[in-house]
């Protein structure tokens, strides 16, 4: 049974870049336990230009291992990178012209136990991925940006729970 509230939204808060990068890595801990079940594990991240979509998934990579730079993949529409925790995968659905584009990217060939996708515009895509475990909707106040996290699946509030526990203390 769920503890109460272990299915509510999350709020972070975030002054920063680097307070946005620590919510990534803190992300990245509490989902690789997760990682390896029926399907990839899939985070779909909304919110306006500039919201840190892409410093999120920076710090959530960074903590998986990844060295290499991490650009939001707007051109490319997906980056790959093999880490030592999981198949991480990076898409970026801002310029898809019709969401039937989202087809041709292949998505399907990486929708395997141990993949993690991280999502960025899912909203473009009208329904064509895999339901998200865990959403991201990040907005921007005036003096610090909101990450508000909601789960989508067992796995998901498997994560929110992990993510509270190992977090109190740091919002």
């Amino acid at each position: 049974m769920n503890e109460p509230g272990a299915a509510a939204p999350l709020l972070l808060k975030s002054r920063d870049d680097v307070d946005t990068q620590r919510w990534g890595a803190e992300l990245a801990r509490s989902i690789v336990p997760l990682l390896g079940g029926a399907r990839a594990f899939v985070v779909a991240l909304s919110g306006p230009l500039g919201a840190g979509k892409t410093t999120l998934v920076r710090g959530l990579l960074a903590h998986l291992g990844v060295r290499s730079a991490v650009r939001s993949p707007s051109y490319a529409l997906l980056e790959n990178y093999d880490t030592p925790h999981c198949q991480a995968l990076h898409v970026d659905l801002y310029r898809l012209s019709h969401p039937e584009e989202v087809e041709g990217l292949g998505l399907r060939d990486f929708d395997n136990p141990g993949a993690l996708w991280l999502v960025e515009w899912p909203e473009r895509a009208a329904g064509l991925l895999p339901p998200a475990d865990l959403r991201a909707q990040l907005r921007i106040e005036s003096d610090y940006h909101e990450i508000t996290l909601t789960a989508g699946s067992q796995s998901g509030i498997a994560v929110l729970r992990q993510l509270r526990a190992q977090t109190v203390g740091l919002a």
